[in-house]
């Protein structure tokens, strides 16, 4: 059951195999597939989606960071709320927000995700308030902390490994699928490590684009100073396609 009242798209999910890992409950990349899909539908409720935006203006939407904070995983076959809606529009991009809920209202997580448009053929940003994009009378923030700026100086002894682009890795634009990112970047933690420690949060972003046939590079680095705090940095060549943070 879905609905759509006051910019919100709100749907009843059932945690489903598709969205568990190994601890057997939501996992932590299929949790941003799920903020991400939320956010797909709220686009197509209100009327802006990829589809219409592709079709009538010749443009597309970009997502360039996602932050997410974590309360509980739910469990393999909960039930769950969760509820989506856009909290601004700055001209050239927005910020929308995700919260996601037991079915007695607590809070499982909340995320916010930052988004552009990109003209088709020039790949160039768009204003928003061009579009058909709500411009007033958004909902209030449940999460808007600042996005971090993580490091860029990875060193080659923070090299963990290498993966060659494969055409299950591609989306519908062609390229490396965000999603794919993030299961990327948590292969830097084995199994027993994931299984064994909590998120907290997860912070990705999205910097650059890559095909099918591509090297990535691997990179991590522990904080020095937050004990649980690692940083994942992903290159392809020399330039970085993906960036992220995960707090434990």
């Amino acid at each position: 059951m879905a609905t759509f009242e006051k910019l919100t798209f709100t749907s009843e999910r059932e945690i489903s195999s598709a969205f568990i890992d190994s601890t057997v409950r939501m996992g932590i990349a299929q949790s941003v597939l799920m903020v991400q899909d939320n956010l797909t539908e709220c686009f197509n409720a209100m009327g802006c989606d990829g589809v219409v935006y592709r079709e009538k203006f010749n443009d597309f939407w970009v997502f360039t960071k996602t932050k997410v904070h974590f309360e509980r995983r739910p469990d393999w076959r909960e039930i769950v709320t969760a509820r989506t809606f856009p909290i601004d529009n700055l001209g050239m991009r927005t910020h929308v927000n995700t919260e996601i809920a037991d079915k007695n209202g607590k809070r499982l997580l909340v995320a916010n995700q930052e988004a552009c448009v990109l003209s088709l053929e020039s790949h160039r940003p768009q204003k928003l308030t061009e579009l058909p994009y709500p411009k007033e009378n958004f909902p209030s923030p449940v999460y808007n902390e600042t996005f971090e700026r993580f490091p860029s100086d990875f060193k080659d002894e923070e090299f963990v490994f290498e993966q060659i682009i494969r055409s299950c890795h591609i989306d519908m634009s062609h390229h490396m699928n965000n999603i794919e990112y993030i299961k990327l970047a948590l292969c830097v933690f084995d199994d027993d490590f994931l299984q064994s420690h909590e998120i907290k949060d997860l912070e990705v972003h999205y910097t650059g684009e890559s095909r099918e046939g591509q090297t990535l590079k691997v990179f991590r680095r522990n904080d020095a100073e937050i004990k649980g705090k690692t940083y994942i940095h992903i290159k392809e060549s020399d330039r970085c396609v993906f960036e992220c943070c995960v707090r434990f």
